[in-house]
């Protein structure tokens, strides 16, 4: 697909400062961008690189008025620019049938324009929505339900009776719906608590690579619209994570407990059971959260304090060897003069 840089900006909602009519066929980094590419810059760090890549256009931030290339001023480059890498990229063709090494009970439900690929499996009354797409390897329990445009990639598990929402994205080797880690000590041993509820993912929600989502106990285990998981995420039994929140990558969420809408939680966080984490709460990498936090706020730390806290405690732990050294020589200093 090709492109005016014109046809580009009015897509995206940008100005165009320079030649509108230059062609773009693809995207491109800043660095290696080539002519017929375009690529951004979302930072004035990145400034002096405006000049330097051969890229046939750049998107921009509004504090750039000129630049010896074509550019294209978004008040959000980097969303600009993704926006136009979608628009650019040729949509996956999938097959649009069902294949004949697919296992399917005759109690399912099917709907229109499919693409079930080999060696699927899908349950006793299991529902399927028009235009899912399910990858070879896909492994569908009995009264699972999957809505329509999702799209379920490679060997990818969903347990018995999970609900998936509209537009899903299930990416390979995630498992929905297994047994919640709950067991009741009986001596020396552990006795297995039955885990008889559910997973309900809900609208546009993407999950990652190797995520685990377990099932609840009793009731349900909650993904709300628009949230995206990354991969090598385990979520446990009866947590509800709220709309268009991000889970990056090996975040651990403990049973029970809630998120609120629009959270973040960064790389190995680390989340204790029946907490609730409230509306816009950012919690920095490697945190552990034993806490509930209020709305609103920036945490980081084990356990968590106030981001800004922590940055300063964080400068302070190098020095410590030496702190620790200069008390010692004080206190002595004190006591000789005592």
């Amino acid at each position: 697909m090709e492109k005016t840089l014109e046809e580009l900006a009015n897509y995206v909602g940008g100005e165009v400062i320079g030649d509108k009519k230059v062609k773009i066929k693809s995207v491109g980094s800043i660095d290696g961008a080539i002519e017929g590419q375009i690529a951004f810059i979302a930072s004035t760090r990145y400034l002096r690189k405006l000049n330097q890549t051969e890229a046939s256009a750049i998107v921009v931030p509004p504090k750039v008025k000129r630049a010896k290339k074509p550019i294209l001023v978004s008040e959000n480059p980097y969303l600009a620019w993704a926006k136009i890498a979608t628009m650019l990229s040729p949509e996956p063709q999938f097959s649009r049938e069902i294949s004949r090494s697919s296992t399917i009970a005759p109690s399912a439900k099917l709907g229109k324009d499919l693409s079930i690929y080999p060696f699927v499996y899908v349950g006793e009354r299991v529902e399927i929505d028009d235009r899912v797409v399910l990858m070879p390897g896909v492994w569908v329990g009995d009264d699972s339900r999957i809505g329509e445009d999702s799209v379920i990639y490679a060997n990818a598990s969903i347990y018995p009776g999970s609900g998936i929402g509209k537009r899903v994205i299930i990416h390979s080797g995630a498992v929905i719906g297994s047994d919640g880690f709950g067991f009741v000590p009986e001596g020396k041993k552990h006795f297995k608590i039955p885990q008889r509820g559910v997973v309900v993912v809900e609208d546009d929600v993407e999950i990652g690579a190797n995520v685990t989502i377990d099932r609840a106990t009793l009731g349900k285990t909650i993904i709300k619209k628009g949230t995206k998981i990354d991969n090598l995420v385990q979520i446990g039994h009866n947590v509800i994570i709220g709309e268009n929140c991000i889970i990056v990558a090996q975040v651990g969420i403990s049973g029970s407990t809630k998120l609120g809408n629009n959270v973040i939680l960064a790389g190995q966080v680390g989340v204790s059971d029946h907490v609730k984490i409230g509306d816009n709460v950012v919690v920095g990498a490697k945190s552990g959260v034993s806490n509930s936090i209020a709305p609103n706020r920036q945490v980081s730390g084990i356990p968590t304090i106030a981001h800004r806290d922590w940055l300063r405690a964080a400068t302070i732990f190098g020095k410590l060897p030496e702190l620790r050294k200069t008390l010692r020589e004080l206190e002595k200093k004190v006591k000789e003069l005592s």
